[in-house]
């Protein structure tokens, strides 16, 4: 009598383990596991550690007149690379990225761990060893 009762709690134990084994998740990069809402959470709270620029694209572009920037002589961006440019993003490869103007930094707000750098006509404040896009400030040198 004991052998039957034996074999149904080995049974129940033994389905136990593999209904667990089924509800697991998939290995990762494979199948349609939480792995892609998790990618998601991570970038977005990437960009929420990443500070501002402070200031505004209008108040930087009368800095940099001030500063005596000639104004005019900057190509934008080709439209590919300008909407990689962005807030949480790494400057896109290839971009022809310059120091901000000597003369306009003393004006520029000062974030420790960042850099100001010109990016076509945009100004772009920069995580210094990561090269994270902070903030663009639109048509600054235009």
């Amino acid at each position: 009598m004991k052998k039957p009762s034996l074999m149904l709690g080995s049974l129940v134990l033994a389905l136990g383990f593999a209904s667990t084994s089924l509800l697991a998740d998939p290995p990762e990069g494979k199948g349609k596991g939480k792995h892609k809402k998790n990618e998601t959470a991570d970038a977005g709270a990437s960009t929420t550690s990443l500070i501002t620029a402070g200031i505004t694209a209008s108040l930087a572009r009368q800095y940099a007149l001030d500063s005596g920037v000639k104004m005019g002589g900057y190509k934008p961006l080709p439209p590919g690379i300008q909407k990689n440019l962005a807030r949480g993003k790494p400057l896109p490869p290839g971009i022809a990225k310059r120091p901000a103007p000597s003369a306009m930094l003393g004006q520029l707000p000062r974030h420790a761990g960042y850099e100001w750098q010109m990016a076509g006509t945009d100004l772009v404040l920069v995580q210094a060893g990561t090269a994270i896009v902070a903030d663009v400030l639109k048509d600054v040198f235009r």
